[in-house]
């Protein structure tokens, strides 16, 4: 079994050698760049953030459907429910019908997009919900039923 050695760290009392310390942290370099620092309110010296308004930031989705695939515009901080509208104006499925999937997880319309760690670029699934395509099918299915004419259409059906 090996013993390892604690390093003793030697504190000098000069308020010279405190003071050159100090500035030299707040001057460090790094690979050609000057770190700036800012004091927190509970004392501690941390490296400066740089803030960027996400809120007005705009990030485009790749939105991938069975068959199609769609770049979307929108902002970072918009609902899914917001996306699923832009959506609908695309593909033509009502928000009702659309499950959006992301990172393998269906979203609720509530979610906002940058909470959830969407970012610029990222993929979305698109799919069809399978409840509301077996309810087309079996409407189709059923074709017995004579189709409901289209209000505002010129042209009528007529069965004789």
């Amino acid at each position: 079994m090996m013993k390892l050695r604690s390093k003793k760290f030697s504190r000098t009392n000069s308020s010279k050698s405190a003071a050159s310390g100090s500035a030299a942290a707040a001057n460090a370099t790094v690979s050609g760049g000057e770190i700036k620092w800012e004091l927190r309110p509970g004392g501690m010296l941390v490296q400066k953030r740089e803030c960027v308004d996400k809120a007005e930031e705009i990030i485009t989705l790749r939105v991938s459907t069975v068959s199609q695939c769609h770049n979307i515009s929108i902002q970072s901080t918009s609902t899914f429910g917001e996306l699923k509208m832009m959506l609908s104006l695309v593909t033509g499925l009502e928000p009702k019908e659309q499950r959006v999937l992301y990172k393998g997880k269906e979203r609720e319309d509530y979610e906002h997009l940058h909470m959830v760690g969407l970012s610029n670029k990222d993929k979305v699934l698109l799919l069809e919900d399978p409840a509301i395509k077996e309810q087309k099918l079996r409407g189709l299915a059923a074709g017995g039923r004579r189709p409901a004419p289209v209000v505002g259409s010129p042209f009528r059906t007529i069965t004789v």
